[in-house]
């Protein structure tokens, strides 16, 4: 009877455990599919600056550092200073300093050199070159003659022969003198090609007086030189010739 009485509780026990076994062995729930990560880059600002950035960094390259480095002498003293202290610097500073005075020095002497040699002719003698220019010179100078592809600076006047009218005349003051190349074309304020002929044969500092004939000026159909100002055909023309400087040309 006891026995009877006791078997519920046993009874219940196991029932309990499988009841609870069955419980926690319950597969659970399958979790829903995460979301693809493409809609969160696309929503994202953070993650979608790197991309931005590579396109404007593909599509605007930076210009080589190599350009703007050769461009200045700056970089080096900096870079002197960087790598070996301020004295290395320093040192380049003087370096290009002791450059520029001695260049301003060898000009100075080729200046007073050039004057020191330059002097006045006593007496003019006509020259007659088989070309068929004349030249009387009177001033010999003291310094080089220019070559082709030289730059000089030369005072000009020029005249008609026959009816004394000037054409060009940079030896007023109010004028300033003309620069040209050696060699170059075309002519230009009244230039032609006897006085750049009579100009590769005077030194810096010379001056002359040349009488050109009209194959070796403007020709037989003459010129026009703007401002009013004719050269009549087949003109013999005479000019006043002055070389102040010759030096190379700039590059």
């Amino acid at each position: 009877m006891a026995t009877l009485f006791s078997s519920p509780p046993f009874l219940s026990h196991p029932l309990t455990r499988t009841l609870h076994f069955s419980s926690s062995s319950q597969t659970p729930p399958p979790n829903p599919p995460s979301q693809p990560p493409c809609p969160k880059l696309s929503t994202s600002s953070s993650e979608q600056q790197p991309p931005a950035a590579a396109s404007v960094a593909v599509g605007e390259p930076k210009p080589p550092k190599l350009v703007t480095t050769v461009e200045t002498t700056d970089w080096i003293a900096s870079s002197l200073t960087r790598r070996f202290g301020l004295g290395a610097g320093l040192a380049w500073a003087a370096f290009l300093a002791i450059g520029v005075i001695s260049e301003q020095i060898k000009t100075r002497i080729e200046v007073s050199e050039q004057e020191a040699n330059t002097r006045d002719v006593e007496k003019q003698e006509e020259v007659v070159l088989p070309n068929g220019l004349r030249y009387y010179e009177l001033k010999v100078g003291g310094g080089a003659s220019p070559r082709n592809g030289d730059l000089v600076v030369i005072h000009l006047k020029g005249r008609i022969q026959g009816n004394d009218q000037v054409f060009i005349d940079t030896f007023d003051r109010d004028q300033k003198p003309l620069a040209l190349i050696i060699g170059s074309r075309p002519y230009s304020k009244g230039m032609c090609e006897g006085v750049e002929y009579i100009l590769r044969s005077v030194k810096a500092g010379g001056k002359r007086r040349v009488i050109v004939p009209p194959n070796l000026g403007f020709g037989q159909n003459g010129a026009d030189l703007g401002s009013g100002v004719q050269i009549p055909p087949s003109a013999t023309l005479e000019y006043i010739v002055e070389i102040n400087k010759v030096s190379i040309a700039p590059a």
